[in-house]
């Protein structure tokens, strides 16, 4: 029901806005536009016919089955969803059409408005070859590279040879760490160039690619600006995007830890020029590299809202989705730059159903049995677009929900974060809560000693989960204990109390069976506990003998064959790729081991695989 008593209060806008676009983020901006007093429509596709959004909306339009460019990216039938509705304007989210300069010409010939900046602003900057020669016509800082289109692999060794190793191959309509490589060598570039515009191709139809210079152990903080379209533009202030994995964000924090007044200010005013250089009106965000000297450079710029613009909003008191209405509309900004504030701290986590102890995050699928957000606890906010019951699939990304803490400072905010990863319940899929455990409780994540190259450096081997001090050993094996008896005595009461003892110490109860057999979560890692007579009769099992992976390839993630680059009777090499799968819009190159005959390939292009299918076969 939308309640008419505050929406009288704020500006005329519009009366009925499609959110085009699925997940948290849809959801996220029905919120918003709940408390305007303006009517949403969603659109799914078949498989999110019962998904949070589409209840949340006043209506739903299908516009397709499960696969993305037969739904959301299907600019025909969100068209027709339009044009049945009568919707005025179009919010587009993140990702998908957001960032799309013909979807938004599309809405522009039909009256429609489309909530984010114009069709000059998204190409100018959506493009990363034109964006870079607009900001240094604007005086911001900028990356040495090639200032063109890369065509061919060898071009794109030539010109890596001249601008000197490493370098950075990325798609120039690119975004989310999609089509990115780094380059070390004349063959990584060979490869890199097939990668990237393979994926290029798949997550936003242009190939094109572009090489600079690839800055060696960075942050990456952005600015995030606001802009109307009466010549207005504010940064509101820096987000601090270092931890990553696969150039894909995992945790961001605002303010940053690094900058200082002098550097921020700097960053906020380049930011300004290029919004202004564009005409820019909306929300957008200018993403920077900063060196261990505080030098920075200028990234790219995202002509959309963020996926981390929560944390923003926190610190600044603003919501950034009713400040992009409102600009749509026409209003001028309500806020001039001495107007915003830095208040307090604001942390955020990206859960994921992927498996942590893969490559840092590998996706997972699967449907969530339990689910249980940790809202009751103090000044968190999680944005999410899922429920008990909803199922993780291979078409989409598999964000679970964005988790967000605040505080009056860092250290507050840390804390809270901490208490919530421990109090988030998620059965049914493997998700990455061990992993942002243990990241935003390091030593080095605590004194602010972070880069872009955090997780290879802190876990060269790859994440192994938490290991156990002497006391949190005997914390965990007296809890288990507990639990055991209680088990046995089946009392309602004492179970209750050790309800208590259990969240009060960090842990989660995963399982337990009649062999005495407990799971148990803490710390954010899964442990098995066996009773006394469990281990013993354990003993006697046999042991497993593990696969010898030398002589098979088996799925590491579920999704789709892109490419077999192998038949049985081929050779291959150490290191040589044996096919390529694609998950979550991102393509895994799968390789050999060792030097070996293939014996049987069990995979085609095109076909669906499960995590841990055989692909291939070698003698």
């Amino acid at each position: 029901m939308i309640n008419r008593s505050v929406c009288r209060f704020l500006p005329q806008t519009f009366d009925k806005i499609l959110i085009a676009n699925r997940g948290e983020i849809a959801c996220r901006v029905i919120k918003t536009c709940k408390k305007m007093g303006i009517k949403t429509v969603a659109v799914h596709s078949d498989v999110d016919s019962s998904a949070v959004h589409v209840k949340m909306a006043d209506e739903a339009v299908c516009v397709g089955p499960a696969p993305t460019n037969k739904s959301y990216l299907n600019m025909d039938a969100i068209m027709d969803a339009i044009r049945a509705t009568g919707a005025q304007a179009v919010h587009p989210g993140y990702g998908f059409l957001s960032e799309n300069k013909e979807f938004a010409k599309r809405l522009a010939a039909e009256d429609v408005t489309f909530i984010g900046p114009d069709t000059h602003a998204i190409q100018a900057m959506g493009d990363k070859i034109e964006s870079k020669l607009i900001a240094k016509a604007a005086q911001v800082n900028t990356i040495p590279g090639f200032d063109g289109v890369v065509k061919t692999a060898e071009e794109a060794v030539k010109i890596a040879q001249d601008i000197g190793y490493p370098v950075m191959i990325k798609a120039s309509a690119g975004g989310g760490g999609k089509g990115m490589r780094i380059s070390w060598n004349d063959e990584e570039t060979r490869e890199g160039f097939r990668f990237s515009s393979q994926e290029a191709a798949s997550s936003f139809g242009d190939d094109r690619l572009l090489i600079e210079k690839y800055i060696d152990n960075p942050r990456h903080i952005e600015i995030q600006v606001l802009a109307d379209k009466h010549g207005n533009a504010l940064w509101l202030n820096e987000r601090e995007c270092s931890i990553q994995r696969r150039n894909q964000k995992v945790v961001e924090e605002a303010p940053s830890t690094f900058l200082d007044p002098t550097t921020r200010r700097a960053m906020g005013e380049q930011a300004v020029q290029l919004a202004k250089a564009v005409q820019y009106s909306s929300a957008g965000t200018v993403e920077f590299l900063v060196d261990s000297n505080r030098n920075f450079y200028f990234l790219e710029m995202n002509t959309r809202l963020q996926v981390e613009h929560p944390i923003t909003e926190c610190i600044t008191g603003l919501d950034l989705v009713e400040q992009m209405i409102r600009v749509a509309k026409g209003y001028q900004l309500k806020h001039k730059q001495e107007d915003i504030p830095i208040n307090g701290w604001a942390i955020e986590s990206r859960v994921y159903a992927e498996d942590p102890y893969k490559s840092f995050g590998l996706p997972s699928i699967g449907r969530l049995s339990q689910y249980q957000e940790p809202i009751n606890l103090s000044k968190v906010r999680v944005d999410s677009g899922i429920q008990e019951g909803s199922d993780i699939s291979i078409y989409y990304d598999p964000m679970i929900s964005k988790l967000v803490t605040y505080g009056a400072t860092r250290a507050e905010a840390l804390a809270r974060m901490e208490d919530a990863l421990d109090n988030y319940v998620i059965r049914g899929v493997t998700h990455n809560i061990p992993l942002l455990r243990e990241i935003i409780t390091h030593p080095r994540f605590i004194s602010g000693d972070i880069s872009t190259n955090f997780l290879p450096e802190v876990y060269p081997d790859g994440f192994k989960g938490h290991q156990l001090e002497a006391d949190k050993r005997r914390e965990l094996l007296a809890s288990a204990a507990a639990l055991y008896i209680t088990t046995q005595l089946r009392s309602q009461k004492v179970l209750g109390s050790l309800r208590h003892l259990i969240l009060s110490f960090y842990f989660q109860c995963l399982s337990r069976d009649a062999s005495g057999r407990i799971v148990l979560q803490y710390l954010g890692t899964s442990l098995r506990v066996l009773s006394k007579l469990a281990a013993e009769l354990n003993s006697y099992m046999p042991e497993k003998v593990p696969e010898d992976t030398s002589s098979i390839l088996r799925s590491p993630m579920p999704g789709t064959v892109v490419a077999v680059s192998v038949k049985p009777g081929d050779t291959v090499a150490e290191g040589q790729e044996i096919c390529v799968i694609e998950a979550m819009k991102m393509q895994n190159s799968l390789t050999a081991v060792r030097q070996a005959k293939v014996k049987n390939v069990h995979c085609k292009p095109g076909e669906t695989v499960g995590e841990g299918d055989l692909l291939v076969e070698l003698e």
